[in-house]
């Protein structure tokens, strides 16, 4: 629905009295068909998706807080491709499609921007990484185009090319790459799922897990019982808390990543840039301010808050690639509770419950995995087997030793 200017000025004169809210606020009722423990853009894009392509109707997505309030409004909006990694390349290709189709599909601007991303590099053998990276994401249907120093140069010419240190050499180009308001992904999906019946139930914490001779059969919530016959978890950081309710330990910790924005700016950064030679990222965003971040805080924690030591390195990255940034004021700064698994790859799959299901390890890729994650796990709740898509994502990879990153070393492999 569109409203003139003068709608939204007189709303305002009258204190916004006269909008109507963008979803209901309904009572928890005593049983639904498929019950969704979290209500960031993974469980909203579940429900919208179960209702969407599968017709679920009885649907209800809990949430002890507020819609939104949890990880999807603690990143830095990057939105991208994830390269190389079977499993995952396949996965993020098609996440990026949904993507390009998504505020007509919810009919919601989520402020989605394909300004480009530009990942820097700074050495002879990381050009030569990065040209393996840039075909194999040719070769799989996406973009990408290798820059060299005086090409970056015209397209980026505010950076410190010539740090004695880190010089750099070009940069690989993802055009199609880009950011999104986050906040707007989970109200879109949050419209479009209550739209189609779901019910999105705010401050309701699940504390309890019903099981029954191996099936389970509801939540215990701060609202009540609520039975269910199919269960889907999806809570980032807290994954393991909510497992560990089914009697599950689960292979994931749960780590910090701090953000910072600066005061607004004129438009001055057109893209996404990482820094090939530190784990540092930088975007603009539409209201101005400088929206940065680095590296985990590299200590298992439940605190949103963050540490010293790694806004230091943060900044230090930052002051290193591009010195003007030195200008600019830092309003604030989040944490973001990663749940990271061995291999840096998520798992979408069935438990050793019946009807319960689970939907974490997104490590840095979360965000950008919104759309995707959702239509997969609609998938598996809906029909019971998994998408193809999300095939290797399994839970049971590390016992067997099927690991995705075979180098097995976790946190690094996604970093860029």
């Amino acid at each position: 629905m569109r409203y003139s200017g003068w709608r939204v000025l007189a709303e305002g004169l009258r204190g916004n009295r006269g909008w109507k809210p963008a979803w209901r606020d309904p009572a928890p009722a005593a049983e639904y068909d498929a019950v969704i423990v979290g209500g960031g853009g993974h469980g909203l894009s579940t429900a919208y998706y179960l209702a969407k392509n599968h017709g679920l109707k009885r649907i209800a997505v809990l949430e002890k807080g507020w819609l939104g309030g949890g990880n999807a409004g603690r990143n830095t909006t990057i939105v991208r491709n994830t390269y190389m990694m079977p499993g995952n390349s396949g996965f993020y290709s098609f996440s990026l499609k949904l993507w390009e189709k998504l505020e007509s599909e919810l009919n919601y601007n989520v402020m989605f921007s394909q300004r480009g991303l530009v990942m820097l590099f700074h050495s002879d053998g990381q050009r030569d990484a990065y040209v393996r990276r840039g075909n194999a994401m040719i070769n799989q249907g996406d973009d990408a185009v290798l820059l060299d120093r005086e090409g970056l140069r015209d397209l980026i010419p505010y950076l410190d090319y010539d740090n004695a240190r880190f010089p750099i050499y070009g940069a690989l180009l993802h055009p199609r790459g880009g950011t999104a308001r986050h906040d707007a992904v989970a109200w879109g999906y949050a419209r479009a799922a209550d739209r189609r019946g779901v019910d999105l139930i705010q401050n309701c914490e699940v504390t309890g897990i019903d099981i029954e001779g191996g099936r389970v059969r509801g939540v215990q919530t701060t609202r009540g019982a609520i039975r269910a016959g199919k269960v889907g978890i999806m809570v980032a950081g807290r994954s393991g808390q909510v497992a560990a309710m089914a009697g599950m330990r689960l292979p994931v910790e749960s780590h910090i990543l701090q953000a910072f924005v600066t005061e607004g700016l004129k438009p001055a950064i057109d893209h996404v840039i990482s820094f090939g030679m530190g784990h540092f990222y930088i975007s603009q965003s539409d209201k101005g301010g400088l929206v940065f971040g680095g590296d985990l805080d590299f200590h298992a924690s439940y605190a949103q808050r963050g540490n010293l030591p790694r806004a230091e390195q943060v900044m230090e990255a930052a002051m290193t690639l591009m010195p003007v940034i030195g200008r600019a004021k830092v309003l604030r700064s989040w944490g973001g509770i990663m749940d990271m698994t061995p291999d840096g790859s998520p798992i979408i799959d069935r438990t050793g419950i019946d009807g319960l299901y689970l939907n974490c390890g997104w490590n840095y890729g979360g965000f950008k995995a919104t759309p995707a994650s959702g239509w997969c796990m609609a998938h598996l709740m809906a029909t019971g087997e998994p998408h193809d898509l999300a095939r290797r994502f399994r839970l049971d990879r590390f016992a067997t030793g099927h690991l995705i990153d075979e180098e097995g070393t976790g946190h690094q492999h996604n970093l860029h």
